[in-house]
């Protein structure tokens, strides 16, 4: 746990995702849907934001030699969402605060395809 407080930024594509994902799930649920694959990720999205402003360490650390160089980040977490999808993050912090800027929000196949994994 940190004594410096943890925010949380989507950017770019994790940040487009999770607006797709808010937009989706709000007209679903003008049309009286309770609980649909959209509603249920952004939900899992949500519940992960507030783990990781508890305990920016949380998920599964990516290591180096894996990171993808166009990333440019000093280090990488993922952690697993609903339907197998990923939210990938990274932390940068000073003596005020940690920054936890949130990469991607990907389903499987896009994750394994931005860190090079191929099928087996």
């Amino acid at each position: 746990m940190s004594a410096r407080p943890v925010r949380v930024v989507l950017l770019d594509q994790a940040k487009a995702e999770f607006e797709e994902l808010n937009r989706i799930a709000a007209k679903q649920q003008a049309k009286g849907e309770k609980s649909s694959e959209e509603m249920q990720l952004l939900k899992s999205i949500k519940q992960k934001i507030e783990i990781i402003k508890l305990n920016p360490v949380y998920g599964d650390k990516i290591p180096k030699e894996q990171i993808p160089k166009n990333l440019d980040v000093p280090n990488l977490f993922h952690v697993g969402l609903t339907g197998y999808w990923r939210m990938v993050y990274s932390l940068q912090g000073n003596q005020i605060e940690i920054v936890a800027f949130v990469l991607y929000i990907v389903d499987h196949p896009s994750y394994d395809k931005i860190f090079g994994y191929r099928k087996k």
